[in-house]
C-alpha cells in the first residue's frame, strides 16, 4: 500500500491554521483587538500598510492561546470560518464608514460653506474624491476575495443581505461600486 503523502498532508492540515507570530499549528487561534504598536504586524487586514510603526488605529488580530496571553491581547478561540466572518465584517465596518463619508462626513471634514450643501465632493476637492474612491476600491477588493473564500469552501456569507444594501445606498448616492449595480 502506497501513501499519497502530499495528499495526507494537504487533508492533515485543511483545518488547520498557523499563528503568525510563532508559526505553530493549531485547529484554531484567539481573535482579539489591539491598538499596540506589535499588534500591526500580525493583523492580516495591516499587511500592506505603509504605517504600520506610528498607527493607532484598532488591529484585528488572530494569535494562539500562547502568544495572546504573552501580548496581553484580550481575544476569543476562532476556527478559520471564524477568522474570514470577523474580516469579512471587519472590511464591512470600513466600507461602511466610506459610504457614510462620501453621504456627507466630507461635508464636515472640508468645512463646506452652506450654500454649497449640494455639491459633490469631487466638485470640491477633487484629490480627496481620488484618495477616497482609492481607499474604496481597495476595500471592495479586500471584500470580495472574503466573499471567494466562503464561495470556495461552499460556506453560507453572513448576512448575505449586506452586500445588496451597500450596493443600493451607494448607488443612491451617486456613486458606482465593485460589488455590483
Amino acid at each position: 500500500m502506497q501513501i499519497d503523502w502530499v495528499e495526507a498532508i494537504e487533508t492533515i492540515l485543511t483545518d488547520q491554521v498557523n499563528c503568525p507570530r510563532c508559526g505553530v499549528f493549531t485547529p484554531q487561534l484567539v481573535a482579539g483587538y489591539s491598538r499596540a504598536p506589535w499588534a500591526a504586524e500580525y493583523a492580516p487586514r495591516c499587511q500592506n500598510c505603509t504605517h504600520k510603526e506610528d498607527c493607532d488605529s484598532r488591529k484585528l488580530v488572530f494569535l494562539c492561546e500562547a502568544c495572546a496571553k504573552e501580548v496581553r491581547l484580550r481575544a476569543r478561540p476562532v476556527d478559520q470560518e471564524g477568522m474570514m466572518s470577523l474580516l469579512l465584517n471587519d472590511c464591512r465596518k470600513d466600507l461602511e464608514e466610506c459610504l457614510d463619508y462620501l453621504a456627507d462626513y466630507w461635508q464636515e471634514d472640508l468645512e463646506v460653506e452652506p450654500e454649497n450643501v449640494e455639491a459633490r465632493l469631487e466638485e470640491i476637492d477633487p484629490e480627496v474624491f481620488e484618495e477616497e474612491t482609492a481607499w474604496r476600491t481597495k476595500l471592495e477588493e479586500e471584500y470580495v476575495t472574503y466573499h471567494h473564500w466562503f464561495r470556495e469552501h461552499n460556506i453560507r456569507i453572513p448576512e448575505p443581505e449586506w452586500r445588496g444594501r451597500y450596493v443600493e445606498e451607494l448607488i443612491a448616492i451617486g456613486y458606482g461600486t465593485l460589488l455590483g449595480d
